[in-house]
């Protein structure tokens, strides 16, 4: 597999692509008004404790109340212990989960209380799990973890687990010896994907720098007013490096100099030997349109995804769930309808969990697959399916297809999707649809200026937008315009026009 990962950096927003033989797979965007939480560890105080959901609210300093679940609140195995007497076969109410690449560990007490545990006022250290989506407020666990790229330590439990994504028994064993003779007692940790082969040194190391880490958190939590932010975790650009750049990956790719340079002094940090992989993309075409993301994104965000048989599939999301349908449409087929259906069906897999994937879709999901009467084309569909979605390093779940052509699945949600990162609600149909944002047309109209000033020796850029681009642009954005202004040696004058549709605007030279 050709992978390769692609950076397009800006002053307002990083992009990143996870390409693989050529086609977009995975899209993470993040903006530096609308940054996300997730791993950020905050000192917090509990507001209200919810007996009857067994979960609590914790103020974090956020816009929403935090969200704490019981099984998410205990920090030290010993306590677990200690208060439930365990025996043997209650030791195997402890469970290993593959969240991504590495494995979690989760114990769900049998008899704890949530108002035993927590009660108002009280401060505690949460990290996110998961950001505020939607009108929810972020997830939060006591359970820190602390990711490095060999490892994930987690420093309220004794555990240590190896990714299952290392398969080789042997050298399993090997990183298990390695960290259960380097660790302090009391201390867990995960070997993560990229620690298969890692030497002891390395491993030695990178230990030392998160023990140390989490030693600082510790001392700063002390010190800081409640609630207060303790640690932030690092932006996309080096999460990605640290995550996603491993020796499977041909090349990353990335527009900006400065950016370069930070991904190299990361390097040098974490995994030296990926230096030569890492490239300075400075063609005068914008990288995205290069590499043609730009156009694969602007697919992503429609309803309707043709296959190439000429059949297509449907998208629809709502809050409680997104249902798929899938629709022979231009397709007739060469020979009887049945297989014209079961060839339908299987392309639509492929496409499906590509889709689900790139436009990182989650929560529950209905596929409502072409009717089949062989029983023996609904199970090659589903295993098509399963097979097809093993690339998600998300954690999945599917159930098999029923005799009207059925599935249920569910997918982890740790962020919003693609289409609530790039679209919002439109006020013109109150609700009914939706437009792209405000701060997604800005930044459009940003990139369209980049692109076309290439080709013109115009002095001034006039803008024609709607007022409520305008505003943004004159209040939010002004600081990015000014910006643009200055590395493109040209003014900027926006113009508002209230007659104009909000995503209608019209760029003008002088």
């Amino acid at each position: 597999m050709h992978a390769e990962l692609i950076i397009n950096a800006t002053h307002w927003e990083t992009r990143v692509a996870l390409l693989e033989n050529g086609s977009v797979v995975e899209f993470h965007v993040e903006r530096v008004a609308e940054r996300g939480y997730v791993g950020n560890i905050y000192k917090g105080r509990v507001v209200r404790v919810l007996p009857g959901m067994q979960a609590a609210f914790v103020n974090i300093g956020l816009e929403r109340t935090a969200f704490l679940y019981v099984t998410d609140v205990y920090d030290h195995l010993s306590e677990f212990e200690l208060m439930l007497g365990r025996s043997e076969d209650e030791e195997n109410c402890l469970t290993d989960s593959n969240t991504e690449e590495e494995q979690t560990l989760h114990y769900i007490p049998p008899s704890f209380r949530i108002e035993d545990l927590l009660h108002e006022g009280q401060e505690i250290l949460v990290q996110v799990a998961k950001d505020p989506i939607g009108s929810k407020g972020a997830r939060v666990t006591s359970h820190i973890s602390l990711p490095g790229r060999h490892l994930v330590l987690m420093p309220t439990m004794n555990h240590l687990g190896i990714s299952r994504k290392i398969e080789d028994e042997s050298e399993r064993k090997r990183l298990k010896e390695i960290i259960d003779s380097l660790r302090p007692n009391g201390f867990g940790f995960i070997a993560r994907t990229a620690s298969e082969g890692a030497k002891t040194e390395n491993i030695r190391a990178e230990m030392e720098f998160l023990l140390q880490l989490w030693s600082n958190i510790q001392k700063r939590a002390e010190n800081l007013h409640c609630p207060s932010l303790v640690y932030e975790d690092l932006d996309i650009t080096l999460r990605v490096v640290r995550d996603l750049f491993t020796c499977d990956l041909k090349r990353l790719v990335v527009d900006s100099r400065p950016t370069y340079e930070r991904i190299l002094a990361f390097i040098e940090t974490i995994a030296l030997h990926l230096r030569p992989s890492v490239e300075l993309y400075e063609q005068p075409k914008p990288i995205f349109d290069a590499f043609s993301i730009e156009v694969e994104l602007s697919k992503a965000l429609r309803k309707k995804v043709w296959l190439k048989s000429g059949g297509y599939i449907l998208i629809e999301s709502t809050e409680a769930l997104t249902a798929i349908d899938v629709n022979t449409g231009k397709y007739v087929g060469k020979h009887q309808l049945e297989d014209t259906i079961l060839k339908t069906n299987l392309e639509a897999a492929k496409e499906i969990a590509f889709q689900l994937r790139l436009r990182n879709i989650g929560g529950l999901i209905i596929i409502d697959f072409i009717d089949m009467e062989n029983a023996a084309n609904r199970e090659d569909v589903f295993n098509a399916l399963k097979e097809a979605i093993k690339k998600d390093r998300s954690k999945t779940n599917i159930l098999r297809m029923s005799k009207i052509g059925l599935i249920q699945m569910t997918r982890k949600r740790s962020r919003e999707n693609l289409h609530h990162i790039l679209c919002e609600p439109c006020f013109y149909c109150e609700g009914a649809g939706e437009l792209k944002s405000k701060r997604t047309l800005c930044y459009e109209i940003f990139r369209r200026i980049q692109r076309e000033t290439m080709h013109n020796d115009s002095t001034t850029v006039n803008l024609l937008v709607h007022p409520r681009i305008g505003e943004m642009l004159f209040k939010e954005e002004n600081r990015n315009v000014e910006l643009l202004e200055k590395s493109l040696e040209r003014e900027i004058t926006i113009v508002s026009k209230p007659e104009f549709h909000l995503e209608q605007y019209q760029i003008k030279y002088s």
